[in-house]
């Protein structure tokens, strides 16, 4: 009983960050117009002319499969689905000109339908190839051309008005969550570098090994945030209410290749002193007199990266501490180095790398190139 409550309290923040995400806004949206372009498909697939409206049904399946967060993403879903069903139409067809629908022919379309989906043209209509020809040979029998019509003609109607309503109703473009994103992982870097800080200034060795830990799921972040990048330049695609903002999202593209950068400069600082740390493979070491300059520098550089406006008084003020408190440790190694006469190998990596972090935390317009930033970096 108590794994079980141990489980379900690990669990919680992810079904809360689930069940949010499932009543956010957006998400909403799409819910209703979702359940409208369904209504309205189905109010309309009776009054197609000819066989057609013999097949209602399939027409409200069209608009669910049509209906994506984002307007490019229906307009590809609505495509793929229709040409994943006219290829699995075609393959039964084949086969009702030929031997006709039999205890081998239909079992052997169907593999040929699933080879075929497997091709990756199809997309999200993949699984429509093998489908369709099952539905065709199997539900169509002696009418298998009227269905065949029928089936394709209201799937096509119902993605037509999934379109219509996902474009009437244009959703919100995702710049504004992509950005938060990009800003919440400026925290995270800025957090994770006052971690290594701590670590470092702690009793030694340092008790807890979270931020070292933690430094795997930077990698893992960036990916995210990479998706949710290019959904958000998806969303923008074709979408009236991004009209003449095309080049919103280059700025967060920018920001986000430079905290990738420095995102994988903390993870080599933080490898580097938890090998360290708890001697590990590779691990070099830690002069006694390094630790606290080494844990100022990385709080003074910390606070840089958090800074949002890197234009601002306080950034210049923040910046110059940092730069200072980099300064101050490369002069420690520097003088540890020719007293001990060996290699500071964790103070020199650290203080070149959070060097290099405040170089790419400093402000960089899109013609400028990076010794132009570095020869903005205060002494």
């Amino acid at each position: 009983m108590t794994n079980i409550r141990t489980r379900v309290r690990a669990r919680r923040p992810g079904i809360v960050r689930s069940l949010r995400e499932a009543v956010d806004p957006a998400r909403l949206l799409l819910v209703a117009k979702t359940a409208l372009a369904v209504g309205l498909a189905w109010l309309i697939a009776p009054h197609m002319p000819g066989v057609t409206d013999e097949y209602p049904y399939y027409a409200p399946l069209g608009a669910l499969v049509s209906m994506y967060p984002t307007l490019m993403g229906s307009v590809r879903s609505g495509v793929q689905t229709l040409l994943g069903l006219a290829t699995g139409i075609g393959l039964a067809a084949i086969v009702v000109l030929t031997v006709g629908p039999t205890w081998w022919t239909i079992p052997a379309v169907v593999g040929i339908g699933v080879l075929v989906s497997g091709t990756g043209w199809f997309g999200v209509g993949r699984e429509y190839v093998p489908m369709a020809a099952l539905f065709v040979l199997i539900i169509g029998g002696q009418n298998a051309d009227d269905y065949s019509i029928g089936y394709l003609v209201q799937t096509a109607v119902g993605v037509v008005v999934g379109l219509l309503v996902n474009l009437v109703i244009a959703p919100a473009p995702l710049t504004l969550a992509a950005a938060a994103k990009v800003d919440a992982f400026r925290t995270q870097l800025s957090e994770h570098l006052h971690d290594i800080g701590s670590a470092v200034s702690e009793s030694w060795p340092p008790e807890h090994q979270q931020w070292a830990d933690d430094a795997a799921s930077l990698a893992d972040t960036t990916s995210e945030l990479r998706t949710a990048l290019s959904e958000a330049d998806d969303s923008r695609r074709g979408n009236p209410r991004a009209l003449g903002r095309r080049g919103e999202t280059r700025h967060i593209h920018a920001e986000l290749a430079r905290l990738d950068r420095i995102a994988h400069l903390i993870r080599d600082i933080s490898d580097e002193i938890a090998d360290t740390i708890w001697d590990r493979p590779g691990a070099l070491v830690l002069d006694a007199a390094l630790p606290e300059p080494l844990s100022n520098a990385c709080h003074a550089v910390a606070e840089v990266i958090a800074q949002e406006d890197p234009l601002s008084p306080e950034d210049h003020r923040v910046r110059g501490e940092a730069a200072r408190a980099v300064r101050l440790l490369l002069e420690t190694v520097d003088d540890r180095t020719i007293d001990a006469r060996r290699s500071m190998g964790p103070g020199v990596l650290a203080a070149m790398h959070l060097r290099r972090i405040l170089i790419l935390s400093g402000h960089r317009d899109e013609d400028e190139d990076e010794s132009d930033v570095e020869r903005r970096v205060p002494e």
